[in-house]
């Protein structure tokens, strides 16, 4: 996976939101595949603010986004004063305010006036990491493929084309199985904390690499890791520098079992015979 992104269309906009890093060379990548569409590709200055939870539906914060009802989950609606806000998917509600940066200190004083509680940037993370939402960089490395953190069908469509590593992502689809799986660790809160990158250790092998490491106020010390594919969810495993940390599998976020792809289907009607 060389980019990710969360892409809003609005009207005769695209908006195309990504980590920083990646930006610059995002933009360079699509100015080059501009071919016969008369389209322009420019940055926008635009700041992102996430709002959490059920009060969100209260008719004064609706009211202050200029909403009558909440937004469908996967759309976008115009703000006045320009940007937009968008409903992402998933439990609960989540908006993103995406306004002009000019903007954003206002809109936070409005915000909190209208009794949203602001939050700092570790609670979020928090929420995310819970819900097995990776980040570009962060939870994946040079060697990650959608399958492996969950980005088919939200993130690479299969019936479109062409793309790099398009073939990758096909066979993987139709052949065989991700060599690796997204999953939620619990970590013992005893010590130091591990950092992104550090390899997750059962016994002495290695079988997998850390992601986002936060604190939950619920959970304690949770992560995101990559772990060999298979791996049972009562693996001893640890992970950290100097200071090794234990930690432990969430059963529950683990993927579901393996579909056999079509392809892998009809090879195996071949080699038994089958018409």
């Amino acid at each position: 996976v060389e980019d990710h992104w969360i892409q809003t269309e609005l009207g005769d906009a695209t908006y195309l939101d990504t980590e920083p890093w990646r930006g610059e060379a995002l933009l360079t990548y699509l100015r080059k595949m501009v071919f016969w569409a008369d389209v322009a590709i420019e940055p926008a200055d635009l700041a992102v603010l996430s709002l959490l939870g059920p009060r969100l539906a209260d008719d004064g914060v609706l009211g202050l986004l200029g909403l009558g009802s909440l937004p469908a989950e996967n759309t976008a609606a115009p703000l006045a004063d320009g940007g937009f806000v968008r409903r992402m998917s998933g439990p609960g509600i989540e908006l993103d305010l995406v306004v002009p940066r000019s903007q954003a200190a206002g809109w936070l004083d409005r915000l909190t006036a209208a009794g949203v509680r602001r939050a700092g940037v570790w609670a979020y993370e928090a929420h995310r990491v819970v819900g097995l939402r990776p980040r570009l960089g962060v939870d994946t490395d040079e060697r990650t493929i959608p399958h492996e953190v969950g980005w088919i069908g939200s993130a690479v469509h299969l019936d479109k084309g062409c793309y790099r590593g398009q073939e990758t992502v096909a066979r993987v689809h139709n052949l065989g199985k991700p060599p690796r799986m997204l999953v939620l660790l619990h970590l013992d809160g005893s010590t130091d904390r591990p950092a992104p990158g550090d390899p997750v250790l059962a016994g002495a092998r290695a079988v997998g690499r850390l992601g986002t490491v936060v604190d939950h106020v619920d959970l304690g010390p949770v992560a995101l890791a990559l772990l060999k594919r298979g791996l049972p969810a009562d693996t001893a495993l640890t992970t950290g520098g100097e200071n090794q940390v234990p930690a432990v599998i969430d059963a529950d976020s683990l993927p579901a079992a393996d579909i056999t792809g079509a392809g892998r289907l009809a090879v195996e009607r071949l080699r038994g015979g089958a018409r």
